[in-house]
């Protein structure tokens, strides 16, 4: 049984940042494809990041472009997402995923394993 659980989640001023980590067990993780969606009150879940299996393809929302850096260290079975100036937009509950292949995608729906998430708030 696969288990994806977050840290790093927290209260940040915005222009702050932030550094979220996603533990995996229960399987081998190098071949697979992680995401990092977020959900805030009253939206749907929404795609930020996703990483193919080596590390090589990533992809964000447009939304984090350019703040958000998403890799990933297949030794430590983690996936990281490095969030820099912060904006209050960005406070939701952040959850990383797994997909059952190694390529990535920004469809919730492709992904197989989700973790419990991690709280960000980002105060103005």
């Amino acid at each position: 049984q696969v288990q994806l659980v977050e840290s790093g989640g927290g209260l940040v001023q915005a222009g702050g940042s932030l550094r979220l980590s996603c533990a995996a067990s229960g399987r081998t993780f190098s071949p697979y494809a992680m995401g990092w969606f977020r959900q805030s009150p009253g939206k749907e879940r929404e795609f930020v990041a996703a990483i193919n299996w080596s590390g090589r393809n990533t992809y964000y929302a447009d939304s984090v472009k350019g703040r958000f850096t998403i890799s990933r260290d297949n030794a430590e079975k983690t996936v990281y997402l490095q969030m820099n100036s912060l904006k209050p937009e960005d406070t939701a509950v952040y959850y990383c995923a797994q997909r059952g292949d190694g390529s990535a995608n920004t469809d919730s729906r492709k992904y197989d394993y989700w973790g419990l998430g991690t709280q960000v708030t980002v105060s103005s």
